[in-house]
């Protein structure tokens, strides 16, 4: 998926200790409930950066943001997305999320084609707050490959969460 937005990056460390939850008090949603096209994805995967990314039959990628990194940002007042056809590779910024708290910048985990962008977002970044593993989707990319062997499962982005 991406190299999404990593928060933490962004919020001074000053900042942290009275503005984000300790890790060990995440309340991790299992109920994974994106399903823009009307079926389960084969996949799910997570990044250290706190992004998420699934994996479909037709061979299209979604990308977002977990509800970690959606409650560390606060809430988003401005999403800045890339525009359908670009193409990035791994690692590359595909955007920002602007929120009361910070900035934070939107990475990709992957190299692939924009293929959609979730405009509701633009008329309410708030979405990405309310519903991070939803309906507040980033973008769909077809991608150049499925090598997804650096990002981690569900089991495995509990273990990290808790680490």
């Amino acid at each position: 998926m991406f190299k999404l937005i990593n928060p933490l990056r962004t919020i001074r460390p000053t900042n942290l200790v009275s503005k984000v939850k300790p890790l060990s008090a995440l309340r991790f949603n299992s109920d994974f409930n994106f399903k823009p096209l009307g079926s389960i994805p084969k996949q799910i995967k997570y990044t250290q950066d706190h992004e998420w990314l699934t994996v479909h039959e037709n061979g299209s990628c979604f990308l977002g943001i977990t509800k970690y990194a959606a409650e560390a940002l606060g809430d988003a007042t401005f999403i800045e997305l890339p525009e359908v056809n670009e193409v990035f590779e791994a690692g590359d910024t595909i955007g920002s999320v602007e929120s009361v708290k910070s900035a934070s910048e939107i990475y990709t985990p992957v190299g692939g084609k924009v293929r959609a962008v979730n405009e509701v977002l633009s008329g309410n970044p708030g979405l990405i707050n309310q519903d991070p593993m939803g309906e507040g989707w980033l973008i769909e990319l077809e991608v150049e490959t499925e090598n997804f062997d650096e990002l981690m499962d569900e089991e495995g982005y509990k273990e990290f969460l808790n680490q």
